[in-house]
C-alpha cells in the first residue's frame, strides 16, 4: 500500500514539474520563453530608409541583422528614442505574437488584442507588461543611432 502511494505521489510530482517547466512563467519584464537574442544595430539616420526617425512621433520597423528574432520598432520621442522588441512580452512566441504598429499611435498583438501606447510603451489593453525595450545611443554630430542590449 505504501509503495502505491509513494509511486502515485512521485508520478504526480513529476507531472506537475514537467508542466511548470514547459509553461511560460513571467520573469521581471517578459515571459520566460521570450527569445534571448543579441541586439547590435547601427542606423545612419541620414539615409532615406530612416527618414521617419527625423521627427518626433516618427517610427520604423528595424529588420537589420542582429535586430532580434522578429525585428524591432524604433520610435523618435521628444527626449530621444524608444526601441521595442517585436515579440509580445507576455506570450510565448508563435506566428501571431509579432507586434505591429497600428494607426501610428499604438502597438498591437493580433493573438490576444493587447495594445500599448507607441510613444511610451504603456499597456492599455489585455497585457500588463510593456514591450521589451533596448538601450540606444544617438550621436547628433553624425546622426547615428546605435541600438544594443
Amino acid at each position: 500500500m505504501n509503495i502505491r502511494k509513494f509511486t502515485f505521489t512521485s508520478l504526480l510530482l513529476l507531472y506537475f514539474s514537467i508542466l511548470t517547466f514547459n509553461s511560460c512563467v513571467r520573469t521581471e519584464d517578459t515571459v520566460h520563453c521570450f527569445p534571448d537574442a543579441q541586439i547590435n544595430v547601427i542606423l545612419n539616420l541620414n539615409l532615406p530608409a530612416y527618414q521617419n526617425l527625423q521627427n518626433v512621433g516618427g517610427w520604423i520597423y528595424v529588420n537589420e541583422q542582429s535586430a532580434g528574432t522578429r525585428g524591432l520598432i524604433a520610435v523618435k520621442t521628444s527626449t530621444g528614442f524608444k526601441i521595442y522588441d517585436r515579440n509580445a512580452p507576455h506570450l510565448c512566441p508563435d506566428a501571431q505574437t509579432t507586434l505591429k504598429v497600428q494607426d501610428n499611435i499604438k502597438i498591437v498583438c493580433d493573438k490576444d488584442g493587447s495594445e500599448w501606447i507607441l510613444y511610451t510603451g504603456e499597456p492599455t489593453q489585455v497585457a500588463q507588461l510593456p514591450p521589451k525595450t533596448y538601450m540606444s545611443s544617438f550621436n547628433s554630430a553624425t546622426n547615428i543611432l546605435s541600438i544594443y542590449n
